[in-house]
Order: structure tokens, then C-alpha cells, then sequence
């Protein structure tokens, strides 16, 4: 993060999730608050409320934000600018899209960590009706906290499940009421081996190393890999390039997405959008047309036809 950038502790999670007893006991605490001017940006107001008077450092600055229409970059820059800070936290609404804040930052903010509180009692009825905004939670946390977490209401096996189905990253924490803390500690075997000759991904596995390539890029640079896909083809490539993919879906219907790589062959092929093959390919890193940036490239030799998956929808279950 670059030092002329403002940090932002981003808190996501529902109505009463345990954001703002957490924010509360971090701002009294002398370790986290020790004077820095901090803008405390609310979007959602439940039960409990904030008790400025017991913060150990006296310079936090409270706003609310009342609506999603109020996230604008004007808006969030002039309360950066009028309390001249050096800190930000943000208790975020729950029913709100991520995006919306992530589009109105300023550009001088910068996220510096993100976590997903829940309540355990709620839970997964919320990932049964509101699975779209759980997965958007969930997405990005660097740490999921359960609280009021205990034998009776956490089904840990259920719970692991929904998150590491959309993130391997996040660290998950169970806070109990007695005040115990524990770290979830089941193992996660990915269900290919990455450190075979040929990595060969089944078709029930591609969202899964998709994923995985997205978050472990640099191991996969070098890799040689298998896998069936469905051809797009883009005008921006060259005849001897194309897209190699699967559709995703990682909730629901509504957000189902072509996640694809470019694979480059060592000469034209007359492949069409929509046919089914399957490369051997080592993986490249390097620049594409239609990346943004240098991006992994596949380089195969050729490919062989494929019978279209059972499912050709790929998901993370």
C-alpha cells in the first residue's frame, strides 16, 4: 500500500452480526486506537450503538451513511476531507452490494482488511434465502468470524462447506459466548494433484482449480495441465489462438460467468465457438490482447474433441 494511501478496515455482515461490539472493543483498545484521526463511516444502525466516551483515543469521527445512493466517490472525499484522517472503518450493511462501495472509493483509499461476521444462530438460513449476498460477503473477507457460536447452533462441517466453496483464503473463526476462540482446522485437499507431471482437472473440478489458478497463480506458471472446455473464439486474437473454458456459477442462475484462459496452438485451427475439447497445455504468463495485464496463457500443441460434460455448468459443490 503505498504511504500517501488511507487504510480501510472494512466490516461486512448482517443485522446484528457482532460488527459493532467488534468495532466498539477495537476502538477502546489502545493497541489499535492510539490517537490516529479515524473516520467511522456507518451504514447500518441496529440494537447496539457505538459509546464514543469509552474510545481510548478521542479523535474518531462518526458518520452515517443512510442509503447506497449516498456511496459516491463526492461523497465519501469530502468526509476524508472534512476530518482530515489517517484511519478509516467502515460498519457495512449487510444488504448492500459490495460494489457499491468498492465503485465510490476514493482513490486514495485503500482496503487494508476485510471481515465477514455472522451470526451462527442465522446463518444458514441466510445462505438458503440471501445466498447472492452471502457469496458477495464472502468473496472478498480475508476473515469470517461465527459469533455466539456453541454445540447447539454451529454445524461446522455445513459451515466450512459454504465458505470455502467461494474462498480458500478466508481464515474462519469461532467466537463462543463464553469468550473461548477457536480457529477452524479442517484440512481442505483439493481434488487433483498439483504437483503431478500433468495436472488433469475432472470435469466436476474445474470451478475448483479455477479458483485455485486465480489465487495461486505464480505455482501454476510453468504447469502442465488437462483440461475439457467449451471454445469461445475472439476477433482480437490471433487464427492459431482461442478461449478455453467453462461457464461458472457460484450461487445462483443470475450470476453464472464463462471463465476461460486463452490457449495459443503453434498454428491456425479452424475451431468454432461452442465445440468441446480438451488440451494438454503448459501454462504460460505473459501479455494478451484481451488481458488487461499479463495473464496466464495456455501453450498446447494441439487439441482432441471432447464429449460435453454431464453438467456444463460448473460450480464449487
Amino acid at each position: 500500500m503505498a504511504t500517501n494511501q488511507i487504510p480501510v478496515y472494512l466490516f461486512t455482515g448482517f443485522l446484528e452480526s457482532g460488527k459493532t461490539k467488534f468495532i466498539q472493543e477495537s476502538l477502546e483498545d489502545k493497541k489499535f486506537n492510539s490517537g490516529e484521526k479515524i473516520l467511522l463511516l456507518v451504514c447500518e444502525e441496529g440494537i447496539e450503538e457505538y459509546d464514543p466516551t469509552r474510545f481510548w483515543g478521542q479523535n474518531v469521527y462518526l458518520e452515517i451513511i443512510e442509503s447506497e445512493e449516498e456511496l459516491t466517490e463526492e461523497n465519501l472525499t469530502k468526509l476524508s476531507q472534512k476530518h482530515i484522517i489517517d484511519r478509516i472503518i467502515v460498519e457495512y450493511n449487510g444488504m448492500w452490494q459490495l460494489e457499491s462501495f468498492y465503485a465510490a472509493m476514493p482513490r486514495n483509499w485503500a482496503i487494508f482488511q476485510q471481515m465477514f461476521f455472522v451470526d451462527s444462530t442465522t446463518f444458514l438460513n441466510y445462505n438458503a434465502n440471501m445466498r447472492q449476498l452471502v457469496v458477495n460477503k464472502l468473496n472478498d473477507a480475508e476473515m469470517v468470524v461465527f459469533n455466539r457460536a456453541d454445540s447447539k447452533n454451529v454445524d461446522r462441517d455445513a459451515f466450512h462447506k459454504i465458505v470455502r466453496g467461494i474462498s480458500r483464503a478466508s481464515n474462519i473463526i469461532y467466537d463462543f459466548p463464553d469468550g473461548r476462540v477457536e480457529y477452524d482446522d479442517i484440512e481442505d485437499p483439493l481434488p487433483f494433484d498439483k504437483n503431478a507431471p500433468i495436472i488433469e482437472i475432472a470435469d466436476d473440478d474445474y470451478a475448483l482449480w479455477y479458483r485455485d489458478l486465480s489465487e495461486d497463480l505464480q505455482f501454476y506458471i510453468g504447469k502442465t495441465i488437462k483440461i475439457k472446455g467449451m471454445v469461445a473464439r475472439n476477433p482480437e486474437l490471433s487464427s492459431n489462438m482461442f478461449v478455453i473454458g467453462r461457464p461458472i456459477m457460484t450461487c445462483c442462475a443470475d450470476d453464472i460467468a464463462y471463465s476461460g484462459l486463452v490457449c495459443r496452438l503453434p498454428s491456425p485451427t479452424p475451431l468454432r465457438d461452442g465445440e468441446w475439447v480438451t488440451v494438454t497445455a503448459k501454462i504460460s504468463f505473459e501479455n494478451c490482447k484481451i488481458y488487461t495485464k499479463k495473464g496466464p496463457v495456455l501453450v498446447a500443441d494441439g487439441t482432441s474433441f471432447a464429449v460435453k460434460p454431464q453438467r456444463d455448468v460448473a460450480t464449487f459443490y
